[in-house]
C-alpha cells in the first residue's frame, strides 16, 4: 500500500510540476512573452525543454544557454529539464491546451505523433539558411522532412555500434567480429569463469527496440514500415534476426531481461561482459569505471548477418518549433545561428561526448568538438562512430515516412516481441507473427 501511495503522489507531483512550469513560460498558446531588461528594452522570452537529464548534459546545456543569454540582451532562453517517461504520455495534453514550451527536443517517431496534435511548426526558413552555411548531414534531416516540410531542427546524431574489451579478446586471439557467425562464436568463447561474451538488454524498453534494430538492419529487414503506414515487420529476415538475438541471450547475463541504456555498459566496464551494442556514451566513463587504458576500449561496426547489409540504428535527435508567435520565431532564429556557430556547437555537443555527434559537416571538423578531453583522447573511436553513421538507419524512415511510427514505437512493440520469444516460450515465427498483428491494430 506505501508503494502505491508514493507512487500516486509522485505521478500527482510529478504531472503539477510540469503544468506549472509550462504554465509560466507563455508556452505556444501564441502570446508573447517577456519583460523589459536593464535598457528598458523588451525582451522576447522562450521556454526550452530538453529530456537530457543526466547532470553533466543539463549543466553544459545551461552553460550554452546562458552564454547565448548574455550575448542577445534582448532574448531570455528559460532551458527546462523534462523526462522522457513523460514525453508519451503527459506531454500531448499539456501541449495541446496551450500549456507547452516554445522549443522541444524530439526524436523522429515522436515528431510524427506531436505532429497529429496540429502543433508543431514548419521549421523550413531556419534550416535553409542553416544548411546553406552549415551542411546538414542527409541522414539526420531526412526524417524530419514530409509532407513538404521540414518538421524539426536536427540537433545531435547517435549510432550505435559494437564495444568490446580489447583486453579481453586478446587474451583469447580474437579480433572484433565482423559476421553474425564470428559475434556468436566470441560470445561463447567469453562466457567462462563467471564472465559473460556479451551484455544485450531483453526488457520491455526503448533500449530494447534500439538494440533489436540493429540486428534488423544487419539481417536485411530494416523496413519494419513504410510511407503508407503498412507493416512489413513478419518477413524471414526479422525471423531470422530474433533467432540470433535469442542464441546470444544465452551468452548475457541471466537478468539481461531488466536491462535498458546503462547496465550493459556497466557490465562491460567492470569486466563482467566483453561486448555490448549501444551508442557512444560509452567513452566518457571508460578508464575511471575499467581501470584500464583508453586503449582497451575496442569498437566496430555492428556485425553483419550471412546475406544481410551493414548499418545499424541511426537517429538525430532535434529541435521542435511550437510557437506561432512572430517575435518569438525571429528569437528562435537568433537562437539556432548561435547554436550551430562551429566553436559553440561543438561545446554543446559535447555536453555528452561521443554519444551526441554533429549533424553538420563543420560542426565535425570544429576545434570546440576534437579538441574535447574525451574526444580528443578517443580519437579513432570517435571516427569508427562518424564514419557508421553514413550507414544508419531508423525504423519508420526507411521507405518514405510513417507518420504514425509513433504508435509502434511508444508501446515498445519491437521488444514485445522479444519478450514472446523469451518468456512465453514462443517461436521467433509465432512471436514475428503476433507483433506483425500487433503493429497493423496500433497504426489502423
Amino acid at each position: 500500500m506505501k508503494k502505491v501511495l508514493a507512487s500516486t503522489l509522485a505521478g500527482a507531483m510529478a504531472v503539477s510540476a510540469l503544468l506549472a512550469g509550462c504554465s509560466s513560460s507563455g508556452g505556444n498558446s501564441g502570446q508573447p512573452a517577456g519583460s523589459p531588461n536593464s535598457n528598458g528594452e523588451a525582451v522576447t522570452e522562450l521556454t526550452l525543454w530538453h529530456m537530457e537529464e543526466p547532470p553533466n548534459r543539463v549543466k553544459r546545456f545551461a552553460e550554452v544557454v546562458e552564454e547565448f543569454n548574455q550575448s542577445h540582451p534582448n532574448i531570455k532562453v528559460k532551458a527546462q529539464v523534462q523526462s522522457w517517461g513523460d514525453a508519451y504520455s503527459k506531454f500531448p495534453a499539456s501541449i495541446k491546451a496551450g500549456n507547452g514550451p516554445d522549443l522541444l527536443f524530439t526524436i523522429p517517431d515522436y515528431t510524427t505523433l506531436l505532429k497529429e496534435l496540429d502543433v508543431v511548426q514548419p521549421v523550413d526558413d531556419i534550416v535553409q539558411k542553416l544548411d546553406e552555411k552549415h551542411k546538414f548531414l542527409t541522414a539526420s534531416l531526412a526524417p524530419y522532412q514530409y509532407e513538404d516540410k521540414t518538421w524539426a531542427v536536427p540537433v545531435f546524431g547517435m549510432i550505435q555500434v559494437l564495444w568490446y574489451r580489447k583486453d579481453m579478446l586478446d587474451a583469447e586471439g580474437l579480433q572484433a567480429p565482423k559476421t553474425w557467425d564470428e559475434l556468436l562464436a566470441a560470445a561463447k568463447t567469453l562466457t567462462k569463469d563467471g564472465k559473460y561474451g556479451i551484455a544485450l538488454p531483453a526488457s520491455k524498453s526503448m533500449a530494447t527496440d534500439q538494440v533489436l534494430y540493429s540486428f534488423l538492419v544487419t539481417a536485411g529487414a530494416k523496413s519494419v514500415i513504410d510511407g503508407n503506414n503498412k507493416v512489413t515487420f513478419d518477413n524471414p529476415n526479422t525471423v531470422k534476426a530474433y533467432e540470433m538475438y535469442k542464441e546470444l541471450l544465452a551468452f548475457s547475463p541471466p537478468d539481461s531481461n531488466t536491462y535498458q541504456w546503462g547496465e550493459p555498459q556497466a557490465q562491460l566496464n567492470t569486466g563482467q561482459s566483453a561486448m555490448a551494442i549501444e551508442k557512444g556514451q560509452y567513452l566518457a566513463t571508460f578508464e575511471s569505471e575499467s581501470g584500464r587504458p583508453a586503449s582497451d576500449l575496442g569498437v566496430a561496426p555492428i556485425p553483419v548477418a550471412d546475406g544481410g547489409e551493414p548499418g545499424s540504428i541511426y537517429y538525430s535527435n532535434g529541435i521542435m518549433v511550437l510557437t506561432k508567435d512572430a517575435k518569438k520565431k525571429e528569437a528562435i532564429a537568433e537562437f539556432f545561428d548561435y547554436l550551430y556557430e562551429p566553436e559553440t556547437y561543438g561545446k554543446f555537443i559535447n555536453a555528452e561526448p561521443g554519444l551526441f555527434l554533429p549533424v553538420t559537416e563543420d560542426g565535425a571538423k570544429a576545434e570546440s568538438f576534437w579538441n574535447d578531453p574525451v574526444i580528443s583522447k578517443y580519437k579513432d573511436q570517435v571516427q569508427v562512430l562518424l564514419d557508421a553513421s553514413q550507414k544508419g538507419y531508423l525504423f519508420g524512415f526507411t521507405d518514405g515516412v510513417a507518420s504514425k511510427i509513433g504508435k509502434i514505437a511508444g508501446p515498445n512493440f519491437i521488444a514485445q516481441t522479444l519478450e514472446m520469444i523469451m518468456t512465453s516460450g514462443k517461436s521467433p515465427e509465432e512471436a514475428v507473427k503476433i507483433g506483425q498483428r500487433l503493429m497493423e491494430d496500433a497504426v489502423k
